[in-house]
Parts: C-alpha cells; sequence; structure tokens
C-alpha cells in the first residue's frame, strides 16, 4: 500500500483490522480527526463544553472547575471509514499505518 499513497490526492481509507500498539490506534484516530466535518464536530462539542457542560463551585474558597471529558467523534475500529486530502506532512503517518488500512481514491 505504500506505493500507493500520492501527495495531493483524495483518498479514502478503510480500517481492516485494530492495531495491536496503542501508539497505532492513536495514529489512526489523529488521522482520521482530521476530516473536515468531524473537525466541525469537535469544535461544536468544545463551544457547548466551554459555555455550557463544565460545572463552576466553590472550593478552597476559589473557583473550581470541574471540565468534561473530550468525547471522541471517531474511534478506530475495523470497517470504519474516512477521507482524507493527502499532504506531505501525513503522508508518511499514513505509511506507517498502511499495513492496516484499505487505500482507494475517492
Amino acid at each position: 500500500m505504500s506505493t500507493e499513497i500520492t501527495p495531493n490526492e483524495t483518498q479514502t481509507f478503510t480500517v481492516k483490522q485494530v492495531p495491536t500498539t496503542s501508539s497505532k490506534v492513536k495514529t489512526i484516530e489523529r488521522l482520521m480527526w482530521m476530516q473536515p466535518d468531524i473537525q466541525k464536530g469537535m469544535r461544536a462539542l468544545a463551544r457547548q463544553r466551554r459555555q455550557k457542560d463544565n460545572v463552576t463551585y466553590v472550593r478552597a474558597g476559589r473557583p473550581w472547575t470541574n471540565r468534561k471529558r473530550a468525547t471522541r467523534l471517531q474511534r478506530c475500529e475495523a470497517g470504519q471509514e474516512f477521507t482524507l486530502l493527502v499532504t506531505p506532512q501525513i503522508a508518511s503517518d499514513l505509511r506507517s499505518v498502511s499495513r492496516w488500512l484499505d487505500v482507494r481514491p475517492a
């Protein structure tokens, strides 16, 4: 697959199998989060967390904020698909996890 990844092309990736190491799973999830629609959803969630979901109360005489955990909009699971514009900056990341991904032109 490393020969199929070419920069400056939009390609669709499918997770064939979940990697055994957590670092490879994180790399795939980080690549999934680069999709524009996922980024939009993450910005909307961040705005909601900042404005509504955080709980502030007095602790030790000062305001203490109990923050909500970040929501994962994409997870690295077998069968998940994501479409990316492959840039030279992310080509090496894609090649490092190419063993667990199928690629096709978008």
